[in-house]
């Protein structure tokens, strides 16, 4: 039987990257003496992060210009660029359920991460071992735009190649994020759009692919 998506386009980070709670902030904050939500709310402030994840600054200007924005209010530079280094550290888990079907799926159709991040996301990647996993790798920041600007999904089929998809119609890719503004925007395109919340949303989407 034919399958219904001939590609997939999945998100990163809430859907096959898990990490520990809100990326592991609040343990930096209170480690570092600093109000709840204090490096979330710098560090994540459109001012710092959408040049970061458009490529208009490289990871590590990003992450030096959060440093320096926390330091009147951490005790110093020195020890502002230390509570970086100790978010920066933070090891995420792998949704290993996942990854390990993206790997199945990715021999009948073509599979393409989409994710909104800074130009470290596929050595990071390749250190959670994660590289074999898909087809390709779309990073906002390589490409310039981030999601949910329409700009990046059809980089994504690009990507893709010239499948069945591209006569089978948008419907036939399968877009999967954990953000609803990002899902919204893809259906708007046409594509099938998943709101991952856990694995029961996605899993018969991909096993009916199998």
């Amino acid at each position: 039987m034919e399958a219904r998506h001939h590609a997939v386009l999945c998100d990163v980070d809430g859907v096959l990257r898990m990490w520990p709670e809100d990326g592991g902030m609040p343990a930096v904050d209170r480690r570092y003496g600093l109000a709840e939500g204090t490096l979330a709310g710098t560090a994540f402030h459109p001012d710092h992060l959408l040049p970061a994840i458009t490529g208009r600054v490289t990871d590590q200007e990003w992450r030096a210009g959060v440093a320096a924005a926390l330091a009147d209010r951490c005790g110093g530079p020195d020890r502002s660029r230390a509570l970086v280094d100790t978010w920066t550290a933070v090891v995420p888990a792998v949704n290993t359920e996942l990854a390990d079907l993206l790997r199945l799926v990715r021999r009948v159709v073509p599979v393409l991460l989409v994710s909104n991040a800074t130009g470290r996301l596929e050595s990071d990647l390749s250190e959670l071992g994660l590289d074999d996993c898909v087809t390709d790798v779309v990073n906002s920041s390589r490409v310039g735009v981030a999601k949910p600007d329409p700009a990046i999904y059809r980089a994504a089929l690009g990507r893709a190649g010239a499948g069945p998809w591209a006569t089978a119609g948008p419907a036939s890719v399968l877009f999967v994020d954990d953000t609803p503004r990002n899902v919204a925007a893809a259906e708007e395109i046409g594509f099938t759009g998943v709101l991952y919340r856990s694995m029961d949303d996605l899993r018969p989407h991909l096993e009916a692919l199998l």
